[in-house]
């Protein structure tokens, strides 16, 4: 198990997707060492960020890609 702690965003490349608006109402995106995902709300740049590995990434990048979310 990673410590949440032991992550260093602070070099991170945060992106969000080209289909946001210019607005700052998106979530954002790193690729991180090790095979980790970084998420964070774009709103908050500074506040918390979720850490995902790669397999739990891809399986809900997958789950949204066939629809498995929706919003209302």
């Amino acid at each position: 198990m990673i410590d949440k702690h032991d992550i260093d965003l602070s070099r991170a490349r945060w992106f969000k997707s080209t289909r946001s608006s210019a607005a700052k109402d998106c979530v954002e995106v790193a690729f991180l060492s090790s095979d980790l995902i970084g998420v964070r709300d774009s709103k908050n740049p500074d506040g918390p960020a979720l850490v995902f590995g790669a397999g739990a990434w891809d399986a809900f990048t997958a789950a949204v890609a066939d629809g498995n979310f929706r919003w209302s």
